[in-house]
């Protein structure tokens, strides 16, 4: 519009106004703008207009505030327009000023700083319209850097550009910007130009937020004007900017790594369920990225503290440093930590901060962390080490609870199985067990072998449906009732149907067994002579002693299925060297990939151990199955084996 009333000298006065006023508009009102430009032949008004809510000002005008830390944009209105003021209306309020044209205006402009003008490398006129010009690029090439520009810039470099700019703006023969971050450093030069003076300085201070604080100086060749101080005032806020924007980012940047790491942290953590290498795995989180040194005391079985795992940066000191954490008394301040509920600090010679490992309201220990390098924890600092210390107690919890499940679950297993076999002369017993999960879970497989009379034993082997403690608790109930009814001397078709119809009143719909039994009777020849009776088990396998193989038995109804059992005996004679092999599904159904080890590959890997003794027949099984597949076993596996051990030549009288 300027150009087509052909008022281009008015360009810049303009442009420098309005984008001010827009930047306060949206900057400090928030919402959207309009700007209004009227042109004529004596000169040009604009009106920004914005629509917050508030009361309406008065029309005095008075000068702003120039220490104020916004407001600039009503400054350079001040200074540069030939008249401005407010409108207002229902929807908004508008900010508008007049420039006149400098050909038709008899008045002296306002573009002068007030009272004086703007000397650059020497003094201007009041009245010379062309300096009031170039005084208007020189304030707009002060305050305003190109967008390319600062992104190229470090935030001290961009600081150093507009240090540079306020100095040769104002003729200053240097300048200096100090700066205070609150991390107890004090204050530092963030930014330098040019050489000192003699002259009293000009200091203007930054209004940059609490912890920070900071001053510019500038250092006159003369006593400095009056407008040197304004003029600073545009930089300081420029430059306040600038530092606050890069702590922003910098904090961001900061707390997202931290978040990261955290993060990290807590699933390393949780992966572990192991107690000591829970307790390894803390310090060396910590070390060197939250302190130069790590100590983790926990309380032990007799309430007392003892120190399980320390780290530090220099391996070389852990000597001296596990001496000083031992003379430190860590108990108080242990208790002082929980009185305050956080971080406490450590007294020379360790310096560092010490936090409580509380999970699920219990005290565990105590976190000890030295401090980072050279400096104090931050406030930052602080608060990762205590988000850190809850991560850590609750896995060094974890990893008890997980603990003290896996030591149950394994005596509870153990508690399935017989502690021994009988050892008769000329027969026997040897039986081998793989469970599927060496964690908390208890396998529902069983085998047992009862010693009834002399000569007399009772073998069974099965496998309960299910896992966990509920198949752990059926499979104990069967086994006990195999053992009781047989030591009772029960006929084995009868406790059968007894235990089914136990297993039939349990509440848990489902729950069923199979089950292999057999009575085993060492006869005056060196035979063998054994009753099978299967109830929905796996036949077992018969190995004679020249090599030849076969299934033997009839099936049967497995027990707690239904009513009736279906219950079908039969005999088998074991010459000397044969032996009858048991086993449960986790054998045949192991897989290497699709396929299964099948009842043949029981066959083709027993077939070499035709004659040998019970113990080396199923010590060879379990082998053959583990080394079938590298995968882990998916189900539990129980071999249970009764051979006939008499010399193939001659018959040996039972014992």
């Amino acid at each position: 519009m300027l150009a087509e009333v052909g008022l281009t000298d008015l360009m810049d006065e303009a442009l420098l106004l309005t984008t001010e006023l827009a930047t306060n508009g949206v900057i400090h009102a928030g919402t959207d703008i309009d700007v209004d430009v009227a042109a004529d032949d004596s000169g040009v008004t604009v009106t920004v207009t914005d629509y917050a809510s508030g009361p309406i000002e008065p029309t005095t005008l008075t000068p702003p505030d120039e220490m104020a830390e916004h407001g600039r944009g009503l400054l350079l209105v001040d200074q540069f327009a030939s008249s401005w003021g407010t409108s207002h209306d229902s929807t908004g309020k508008g900010v508008w000023f007049r420039l006149d044209n400098r050909e038709s205006s008899t008045v002296a402009t306002k573009a002068s700083l007030r009272d004086e003008s703007i000397p650059v490398n020497g003094s201007v006129a009041d009245d010379d319209v062309e300096a009031t010009a170039r005084a208007a690029e020189r304030v707009s090439w002060l305050i305003h850097i190109g967008d390319e520009l600062r992104q190229r810039l470090t935030m001290s470099q961009l600081v150093s550009e507009m240090l540079l700019r306020l100095c040769e703006v104002v003729g200053a023969s240097g300048g200096t910007v100090w700066l205070d971050t609150g991390d107890g450093q004090g204050e530092m030069r963030l930014a330098r130009y040019g050489t000192d003076s003699p002259h009293a300085p000009v200091i203007v201070p930054l209004p940059v937020n609490r912890p920070h604080s900071g001053r510019i100086e500038l250092h006159p060749d003369a006593p400095a004007p009056r407008h040197w101080n304004s003029l600073a005032a545009l930089s300081a806020d420029r430059i306040a900017l600038v530092i606050e924007t890069d702590r922003v980012t910098s904090t961001d940047r900061r707390r997202r790594g931290w978040l990261h790491f955290l993060a990290e942290a807590g699933e390393l953590l949780a992966q572990s369920l192991d107690v000591d290498l829970t307790m390894a795995l803390i310090p060396q989180i910590m070390v060197p990225r939250l302190g130069q040194w790590c100590a983790i005391h926990v309380v032990n079985e007799w309430d007392e503290l003892e120190l399980s795992a320390l780290s530090h940066a220099d391996e070389g000191t852990l000597p001296r440093l596990k001496q000083r954490i031992g003379d430190y008394p860590v108990s108080e301040r242990l208790e002082e930590a929980r009185a305050v509920g956080g971080p406490v600090p450590l007294p020379k010679p360790v310096e560092g901060v010490l936090l409580p490992l509380i999970a699920r309201g219990g005290v565990l220990g105590a976190l000890s962390i030295g401090r980072p390098g050279d400096r104090p924890h931050s406030p930052d600092d602080l608060t990762v080490l205590q988000d850190a210390a809850r991560r850590a107690a609750l896995a060094i919890d974890n990893a008890r609870i997980h603990s003290d499940r896996q030591q149950i679950a394994q005596a509870f297993q153990n508690a399935l199985l017989p502690s021994a076999l009988p050892k008769a002369h000329g027969l026997g017993f040897a039986a081998e067990y793989v469970p599927a999960s060496t964690g908390t879970d208890v396998g529902g497989d069983f085998y047992d072998v009862v010693e009834l009379s002399k000569g007399r034993y009772s073998a069974s082997i099965g496998d309960v449906c299910g896992k966990g403690a509920q198949a752990a608790a059926l499979t104990g109930l069967v086994r006990d009732i195999l053992r009781v009814m047989a030591r009772d001397e029960r006929p084995v078709g009868r406790t059968l149907e007894l235990l089914n119809h136990t297993l039939l009143e349990q509440p848990d719909e489902g729950r069923y067994a199979t089950v292999a039994t057999a009575r085993v009777d060492q006869r005056d020849d060196g035979r063998v002579d054994v009753e099978l009776f299967l109830s929905g088990h796996e036949k077992p396998l018969l190995l004679r002693a020249d090599g030849r193989c076969e299934y033997v038995g009839r099936e049967g109804t497995a027990v707690g299925l239904l009513p009736s059992l279906a219950i079908n005996p039969a005999t088998v004679t074991l010459d000397p060297g044969d032996a009858l092999v048991f086993y449960t599904d986790g054998v045949t159904e192991r897989r290497n990939g699709s396929q299964l080890f099948g009842h043949s590959n029981i066959c083709r890997s027993l077939r070499p151990m035709a004659g040998f003794p019970a113990g080396a027949i199923a010590a060879r099984l379990r082998s053959a199955v583990a080394q079938y597949s590298s995968e882990d076993p998916r189900d539990d596996m129980a071999v249970l084996v009764i051979a006939n051990e008499n010399a193939v030549d001659g018959p040996v009288a039972a014992n």
